[in-house]
């Protein structure tokens, strides 16, 4: 059975073989003009500088949680002495999936414009393959992080594999850690250029989206790969790293053998080869519809769920057909993540009612769409929790939890979170893809490429706002179950002594309301970083159509180089203090409050943040495509009074789908690990209680 662990490695090396060919094959493609390739390579530039500066600014953070680690762990022996090292390599791979990502997406992009001129399937094709690279890289460091360490802890240092899990859990830190920054810093630059260039450009100056006139057009592109792609790669890494980590953790405390740790890896690898199959299916027609954009993409996703569905069973029947229920909590959150997915399109995409009627309502006003789009977030968060809540219950109970004995049911939960993150491969090959798109339409728009060239890449752009917002919904629920696995390590890691979870505990109490109120801080400060950043550049777009006489006419070039210079600036500085507030709150919620206190402030924070996370992100979802419905010629079209106020609510919307919503997936995830890492430390301090 124990052989069985060279699946992990043997996986991984599949997930980046394939990586490796498919951006090979992309590059090969033709990059079109001297005029797209220079665009282009001023994106390049503006997103290498700002990851590169960003790198620096996280590496002074990871050197001084490793300096504290390494004492902890050496110096009063409370923290386990593979986790500062563990931290590093966890946060060196997580920042290198979404670096690997992001080169590929800004070389794919003037490909897929130029492609989109031959016919909409070959830009369809040379966009997903692109996003493809960033879901089987995750996928595939996922795995070597996980496999490195379990390889060198049990063999090298002969470690039980009691050790090993209770070990490994505090192993997801680093990951953790460069998640927040690159989804909070990312998040800050792509809105603050975003909001700008709208506002000024679209709003006041009256110029289209992606005009090579606005300053900021070129921040703008830089942004969408920085924030969309390398964020969420980062993002969904960590997620990927935490449910395989947690879930090896509660099955070996379960089943008290290998394989607790078997299975989960087993399943992971089954879905890479799985994500690889449904990648070939990914292709469509000439036909200039959303729908049967979607169907292509859908036809992907949809055949690798079947096949890790029915791979999974037979894996798991294979090697232990005493525990085949485990294969019904794989298969409920495979179902979960699919379901998610498809409620969040239902609310998001302008094929349906709801986004319809949002576009309606800016009939009488920016007022009554934004109202509007608050309200259909807010109702949008009742399937999503319906469903977790149903995954959590079936999982539990198929698993054969009970309250006395909850071991094998908190497994199903693990499991659980496992399945949906199964196919991820695939399913952030169509999350990647968005931002790929929408360059490639800027590139077409400034490179003046014939209009039919527009039509496909704007095509392609809106299937991209579709699949960027399914893929935030599909983050946000992973998240919930992965960090509810997470909580459950936790639990089982402390001293049952020193644990009492009765309502009646007012640390219990307290930390239930902190916990509560972590994501509105969190939500705030990101938000108004944003609004930071965001009014130097609306201030220097300003002054730039002020001061240079012929730049709306188009006989003098914009300077993109100070816009992207001011998001970059001002993102690293904003991204400092929501960062410290994540990596700090469970430390000292846990020295005032003890141990009760930290599960309770879990709790508060996994409930309310999962929910304002799916209201946020499909709020902003919502308004985005409702502004695209309307310049699609709906409501007047393009410079009416209702495409005005359908662009101040997609700037209101911009924050909430791309900085504050997504990085609450992290937040949620990164106090969990956080409260595991230092449990010791804030199990040897009284409680004030």
């Amino acid at each position: 059975m124990e052989l069985l662990m060279i699946l992990a490695p043997v996986a991984a090396l599949v997930a980046l073989g394939y990586a490796l060919f498919v951006a090979l094959s992309v590059k090969k493609a033709g990059e079109g003009t001297d005029r797209m390739k220079s665009i282009a390579a001023s994106i390049r530039r503006g997103a290498s500088a700002y990851l590169k500066r960003q790198y620096k600014t996280v590496g002074i953070f990871f050197a001084v949680v490793f300096v504290v680690l390494i004492v902890l762990a050496f110096g009063f022996g409370l923290v386990n002495k593979f986790t500062p090292f563990a931290f590093l390599t966890g946060g060196i791979l997580s920042g290198l999936s979404g670096f690997i990502g992001m080169n590929i997406a800004v070389s794919a992009n003037v490909r897929t414009a130029n492609a989109a001129e031959k016919s909409l399937n070959s830009g369809l094709r040379i966009a997903f393959r692109a996003g493809s690279v960033m879901g089987f890289v995750v996928v595939g460091l996922g795995l070597v992080d996980f496999s490195l360490w379990y390889f060198i802890t049990t063999y090298a240092f002969k470690m039980s594999p009691e050790a090993v899990t209770n070990a490994m859990i505090t192993f997801g830190l680093g990951a953790s850690s460069m998640a927040l920054f690159a989804r909070v810093g990312g998040g800050i630059f792509t809105k603050a250029a975003d909001v700008g260039a709208d506002l000024v450009g679209k709003v006041e100056a009256g110029i289209p989206e992606d005009d090579p006139r606005n300053p900021a057009v070129i921040a703008d592109n830089v942004g969408d790969n920085v924030g969309d792609v390398a964020g969420m790669g980062a993002d969904l890494y960590e997620s990927y790293v935490g449910s395989l980590l947690s879930a090896a953790a509660l099955g070996y405390a379960a089943l008290g053998n290998i394989l607790g740790i078997v299975i989960p890896v087993g399943i992971a690898a089954i879905g890479i080869f799985a994500s690889l199959i449904g990648t070939l299916f990914v292709r469509t027609g000439e036909k200039l519809s959303s729908k049967s954009l979607l169907k292509a993409l859908r036809r992907g996703t949809y055949i690798a769920s079947a096949i890790s569905a029915l791979g999974s069973l037979a894996f798991i029947l294979l090697v232990d057909i005493d525990h085949y229920f485990l294969f019904f909590a794989m298969l409920i959150g495979l179902v979960a993540g699919v379901a998610i997915g498809f409620f969040t399109e239902y609310f998001t995409s302008d094929n349906y009612r709801p986004t319809k009627n949002l576009a309606k309502s800016t009939q009488t006003g920016s007022a009554t769409e934004i109202i509007s789009g608050l309200s259909l977030g807010m109702l949008s968060t009742v399937l999503p929790v319906l469903i977790v809540a149903a995954t959590i219950i079936v999982s539990f109970l198929v698993c054969g939890g009970t309250v006395e004995d909850p071991k094998m049911g908190l497994f199903g939960i693990g499991i659980a979170a496992v399945g949906m993150l199964s196919t991820l491969g695939i399913t952030l090959a169509t999350d990647a893809y968005g931002p790929i798109a929408d360059n490639a339409g800027g590139i077409a728009q400034m490179s003046d490429m014939p209009e039919y060239v527009r039509e496909r890449t704007d095509a392609l752009d809106a299937l991209g706002n579709t699949t960027a917002a399914t893929g935030k919904g599909f983050a946000i629920g992973s998240a919930a179950l992965t960090a509810l696995a997470l909580l459950s390590s936790f639990i089982n890691l402390v001293d049952s002594e020193t644990l009492n979870l009765s309502i009646m505990n007012p640390a219990v109490l307290i930390g239930l309301f902190i916990g509560c109120m972590l994501p509105f801080l969190f939500s705030a400060l990101t938000m108004s970083a944003i609004g930071k950043s965001a009014e130097s550049v609306v201030l220097e777009v300003r002054r730039q159509f002020r001061d240079m006489p012929g730049l709306l006419d188009g006989t003098v070039d914009p300077d993109y180089h100070t816009c992207v210079d001011l998001c970059t600036k001002s993102s690293l500085k904003q991204m400092i203090l929501p960062s410290i507030i994540t990596v700090c709150a469970p430390i000292l919620v846990g020295l005032l409050l003890g141990i009760s206190g930290v599960a309770g402030m879990l709790l508060g924070s996994t409930s309310t943040g999962f929910m304002l996370a799916i209201m946020m992100s499909n709020s902003g979802g919502a308004w985005d495509n409702a502004k695209k419905y309307i310049e699609n010629g709906n409501f007047e079209g393009k410079g009416s009074q209702n495409h005005k106020a359908a662009v101040v609510g997609d700037t209101v919307g911009d924050p909430f789908k791309d900085t504050s919503g997504p990085s609450i997936n992290i937040l949620i995830k990164l106090l969990s690990i956080v409260s595991i890492v230092f449990a010791s430390v804030i199990a040897a301090f009284p409680s004030i209680f």
